[in-house]
């Protein structure tokens, strides 16, 4: 097959290169899955790098999620020939095939697209996750989403509309503005024009917002902690922004205010069930319309670098695609 691959740690247009290579061999518990489709993340960039949480044995397949069809299954897998699957996986993904075990694979619906499943697990889960689980938001509660306008942005203010929620999103043009209200953002604000600080003051009539999704970090996780309600949750989803801050302890105590993390990925190994369970409230969302992935563009596998290129420098907005 072919598969993209890092020989070492470093740029990805340096140490990538498009190989032919051996296809992997389903496991015992898993299967083995024709790639129709694959998204990217942040992380793969990271990962490419050799600065993201988990480090790959090099040389590896990058790539955490793709969606495809099944083409062998391992004696115990619970799945058949033909089944569609989205996968999910530490690497792997940029490649025509991938194998993973039965705990990694989740159905598609019938209705589902190739590229909306493609990108459609770990936005949505990660976004899910931190909003029900970790921030317990509640209707009518006041969210900030920053990077609206990015694949887990997107995710946020469409899972928090779903429960109820008024949502304030930032984004850094009018473009990616507009993509913000029309997945169903209340309010948006540009942070490169405006003062988010203030206009987030201004439009909760000086409340600020309970709930702040933030996948940027830097600057903007120093002053979100300005703009935070009375017992609010800032959510510390990822760090764009290169910068990881520090918080100042006091701000937490005065506003009884709670800095939370998440990293989804460890819900993998530490408690798998709630994955299963969070897929499927997110399919049935989907299936009512409420929530759906955002495809900014589709590139060929062979042009993956291109595609990076345009996650790394912000071009896109949602999701970007790139099929076999």
């Amino acid at each position: 097959m072919r598969a993209w691959r890092a020989h070492a740690y470093g740029p990805y247009r340096e140490v990538l290169s498009f190989d032919e290579c051996d296809a992997p061999t389903p496991p015992s518990d898993g299967a083995l899955v024709r790639i129709t489709a694959a998204s990217l993340n942040f992380p793969d960039l990271l990962s490419v790098a050799g600065k993201y949480q988990v480090k790959a044995p090099l040389p590896f397949i990058p790539g955490v999620e793709a969606a495809g069809t099944i083409t062998a299954v391992g004696p115990k897998s619970r799945h058949k020939v033909g089944d569609r699957v989205i996968v999910s996986a530490l690497w792997g993904a940029f490649a025509e095939q991938v194998a993973a075990p039965d705990a990694s694979l989740f159905p598609i619906p019938a209705e589902m697209p190739d590229d909306h499943a493609a990108a459609f697990l770990v936005t949505y889960q990660t976004s899910y996750f931190a909003l029900v689980h970790r921030a317990n938001l509640r209707a009518g509660e006041t969210v900030l989403v920053h990077g609206g306008a990015g694949g887990v942005g997107i995710a946020a203010i469409q899972i928090a509309k779903a429960m109820g929620a008024t949502v304030i999103a930032t984004a850094g043009s009018d473009d990616k503005l507009e993509v913000c209200k029309r997945v169903g953002a209340d309010h948006v604000i540009n942070y490169r024009d405006d003062d988010f600080v203030a206009a987030v003051q201004r439009l909760t009539g000086g409340k600020g917002a309970d709930v702040i999704y933030d996948p940027v970090g830097g600057d903007v996780f120093d002053k979100s902690m300005k703009c935070i309600a009375w017992e609010g949750r800032l959510l510390v989803i990822g760090f764009a922004s290169g910068r990881i801050p520090e918080v100042a302890a006091n701000r937490i105590l005065l506003k009884n205010a709670a800095v939370i993390g998440l990293f989804w990925g460890a819900y993998q190994i530490r408690d798998p069930a709630k994955i299963t369970g969070a897929h499927d409230a997110l399919i049935a969302m989907y299936k009512t319309g409420a929530i759906a992935p955002v495809i900014w563009r589709e590139f060929p596998l062979a042009e993956l670098p291109d595609a990076l290129s345009a996650l790394e420098h912000r071009a896109s907005y949602g999701k970007i695609v790139v099929r076999p």
